[in-house]
């Protein structure tokens, strides 16, 4: 139907840069190799200085829709997204009405299909009592992502403390399970404790330390016990570090986890900065832990970096600190932010495609993504590494309109996002008039 030639991209893939062209045919890589010569019809493109990742796949993310499209909805998101290089994403299930049942998540997927440019996958959402419902997603292992539990209360009224129905989904699912763990009674002490907290300084003593690890101990052990494939999101602590450990290669892990790049670059020191715009669960903590989660990140204890992009509007952030929502929107500069720090010495290139790009697919088992090879999906991002951006009003595509990182300048940036073969975003621009697919599972 269509073909494209990249031509002399330095391609990043499986820990390898290499200068190399890559054809695209309908849809699909055909070949990587030096010095391509196709027969036929085909549009060539100069990559020569740029870099061609594999597109960001992003495990964790709040759409909003349906029910909170006044701070979102799938659409709008999907195409901030891709003007991140973020060319995949899972949705979790906290909207109005959740996704608790099988026709309410399907109508998700529905709306994914008329309306995301990006490639999509919905989670089954959990609660106390829809653990037959839940289960009923066994036999669509092939299409759905996963199975969410909000071990602690969040954004929505989701939390799961029925310990007869998450001993059920821990033995029963064969789904993944991806689960927010923060300790609510602990959680609740805090807040009997600072109930005249005025600021969000609060919020990581609110939403401590003990709290994460309780919780993520928690999970961990339901998971052991059962067999379960669990997959623990947004971690956030130095002590929840202990429990994961670097010896097995992803694919034979049983118990994975994820780290936020939130989390990699804020501490509890920039709440006097931004307040309310870094309110998030689980809080964003002190230095030391921060620290920790890079080391962790680099040795391989954490496997994935996500988002959990939490669009709320600038007038719900602007109330006072305890009646503002937790969460920030992030998905359109997660993979600068993380560019930022291969420029700085931190990480490198080929380590943040391994996190945001080929570790989702491994630990989702996604069918044909996350990899530039021959027969994949041709999902794809050229990032420029000398030209950056900076963050303004203009150019920010959430629907909620604002970002932490207004006013920052990314020294590297997007060139071009390609979505099973289109061009989506070039120029600063996205092209709208196609919608990506629904993402399938190896299972």
């Amino acid at each position: 139907m269509f073909s494209k030639l990249i031509k002399n991209a330095t391609v990043v893939n499986e820990g390898i840069s290499k200068v190399q062209d890559v054809l695209i045919r309908d849809g699909f890589i055909e070949r990587i190799d030096s010095n391509i010569q196709p027969t036929g019809n085909f549009t060539e493109i100069n990559a020569e200085g740029l870099y061609l990742l594999p597109g960001a796949i992003d495990d964790q993310v709040h759409f909003r829709e349906p029910g909170l499209t006044h701070k979102a909805t799938i659409g709008t998101e999907a195409r901030a997204a891709v003007a991140g290089g973020v060319t995949s994403f899972m949705e979790m299930p906290n909207t109005n009405p959740p996704a608790l049942t099988q026709e309410l998540l399907e109508d998700k997927y529905k709306i994914g299909a008329t309306t995301s440019i990006a490639n999509y996958s919905f989670f089954m959402g959990v609660s106390n009592s829809n653990a037959d419902e839940v289960l009923r997603t066994n036999d669509k292992k092939k299409d759905v992502c996963g199975v969410k539990i909000f071990m602690g209360s969040s954004t929505g009224d989701m939390l799961v403390d029925n310990y007869l129905t998450l001993s059920r989904i821990f033995s029963e699912s064969e789904l993944l399970i991806a689960t927010h763990c923060e300790d609510e009674n602990i959680v609740n002490a805090n807040k009997a404790k600072y109930s005249d907290a005025a600021d969000a300084s609060f919020h990581p003593l609110i939403r401590n330390e003990e709290a994460c690890f309780e919780s993520s101990f928690s999970a961990i052990q339901l998971a052991k016990k059962h067999g379960s494939r669990l997959h623990i999101l947004h971690i956030s602590t130095a002590r929840e570090l202990q429990l994961f450990g670097n010896m097995l290669p992803l694919t034979d892990k049983m118990i994975t986890s994820e780290v936020c790049v939130h989390h990699l670059h804020f501490t509890a020191d920039d709440y006097a900065r931004y307040g309310n715009l870094i309110k998030c669960n689980p809080a964003i903590k002190a230095a030391e832990n921060k620290e920790a989660l890079w080391a962790a990140l680099l040795d391989d204890r954490l496997d994935i970096i996500a988002t959990d992009h939490a669009p709320h509007t600038w007038e719900e952030k602007q109330q006072p600190y305890q009646k503002a929502p937790s969460g920030v929107p992030l998905v359109q500069h997660s993979l600068p932010l993380m560019l930022q720090y291969v420029q700085q010495g931190r990480i490198s290139i080929e380590k943040v495609v391994e996190k945001m790009c080929h570790a989702p697919a491994q630990c989702f088992r996604i069918a044909k993504r996350g990899y530039i090879r021959e027969g994949y999906h041709a999902d794809l991002v050229l990032v420029d590494m000398q030209n950056g951006q900076t963050v303004t009003k203009g150019n920010i595509l959430y629907k909620c309109g604002w970002s932490p990182f207004e006013g920052h300048t990314f020294p590297a940036s997007v060139h071009t996002t390609f979505v099973n073969g289109v061009i989506v975003y070039e120029n600063g621009m996205v092209i709208d008039g196609t919608m990506g697919q629904r993402l399938k599972f190896e299972r």
